[in-house]
């Protein structure tokens, strides 16, 4: 299907197309259609529901135009964003998942491997804030990784925002050269490494390039709202208490958050100070949050890990941390309301 659209004439244009046709990029990027400007109009072609999407948005950038305003990048994202919240909820994005993940890795389909990892993608799928832990190696990461990827490639977000604290594991690291980052990529590079194994390297970068796949620290989550998006927190154990209050106040409409962690690795200097063990006492009764417990059985890497999984968990340092959310999941089951998944 195709659509065009009228720009304004004169300087009005640059303003909807937005600088080096920035904002066209933008929407190119996060619909997925194609997008190209010709003797003063908007061409796009693609498939509906995502020409609405393009059409309304690119109207109410027309709005702002005409009045003076100017749209910046975030603009342009939340008003994507917005658009495709509100066609999800009276049309078909976000109704065709069931259950299988349409997402390839070394051409072969991801599946859960589990009956846990089966349950953590069906808490995903029914709850729009979902936190999973358990011990290396039980896909916590991957398969919130894949689930956010399929969840993009049907249209039901239009962005995918993974994010990590920026905690050393067990050493310091001191000084790390370069910009931004270069600093930052070794505290990232284990979800860089699950996105590359879902997506071709041209198209991953060209989705972080156009911000429409962000990988960043826990800190820069700060004052942000986020429509329309699966946001991934991981190894969320060394997250402090106030960063878990201030990354789930950070969700926005239309969107999903899946924290993950390992009680068994934390990091922080005082244990107890974990904001995954604080979070899943403090919302263990609160409706519409799915909480799921992996453990040794759900290893999936070399057989051996499980093993090192299983010799280390005989005499755990944070036995008391791990029981502590163990016991705070048992009171959820027994909650009639979160039973039903209300």
């Amino acid at each position: 299907m195709e659509l065009n659209i009228d720009m304004p004439p004169g300087p009005g244009s640059v303003a909807v197309t937005g600088s080096g046709e920035r904002n066209l990029k933008l929407i190119r990027e996060a619909l997925g259609v194609s997008v190209s400007t010709r003797d003063g109009r908007i061409r796009v072609v693609g498939d509906e529901p995502e020409l609405g999407i393009a059409r309304r948005v690119l109207e109410e950038v027309s709005r702002r135009a005409e009045s003076g305003r100017s749209v910046s990048r975030q603009d342009m994202l939340d008003l994507i964003s917005g658009e495709a919240s509100r066609t999800r909820r009276v049309g078909r994005a976000g109704t065709g998942w069931d259950g299988h993940l349409r997402v390839y890795a070394a051409g072969q389909a991801i599946e859960p491997k589990t009956d846990n990892q089966r349950a953590y993608l069906e808490a995903i799928r029914d709850h729009d804030l979902t936190f999973a832990f358990g011990p290396a190696g039980t896909g916590k990461t991957y398969l919130a990784v894949a689930a956010a990827v399929h969840l993009l490639r049907e249209g039901a977000i239009t962005r995918v925002v993974l994010c990590r604290p920026a905690v050393e594991a067990g050493e310091k690291l001191g000084f790390l050269p370069g910009g931004l980052e270069e600093k930052v990529n070794p505290y990232l590079r284990p979800l860089l490494d699950a996105l590359h194994d879902m997506m071709d390297y041209r198209d991953m970068r060209r989705f972080i390039e156009s911000d429409v796949v962000e990988i960043v620290p826990l800190a820069f989550m700060r004052g942000r709202t986020l429509n329309g998006s699966v946001i991934i927190l991981d190894e969320a154990q060394n997250t402090t208490k106030g960063q878990m209050k201030m990354f789930l106040t950070r969700m926005g409409h239309g969107s999903k958050m899946i924290v993950t962690g390992d009680t068994t690795q934390i990091d922080l200097p005082d244990p107890s100070q974990s904001g995954l063990i604080d979070a899943v006492r403090r919302l263990r009764r609160v409706k519409g949050i799915g909480t799921v417990a992996l453990s040794g059985e759900d290893v999936v890497r070399h057989k051996l890990v499980q093993r090192i999984v299983d010799a280390y968990g005989a005499s755990d340092d944070h036995q008391e941390y791990r029981e502590a959310i163990e016991q705070a999941l048992r009171e959820t089951e027994q909650d009639p309301a979160n039973a039903a998944g209300e």
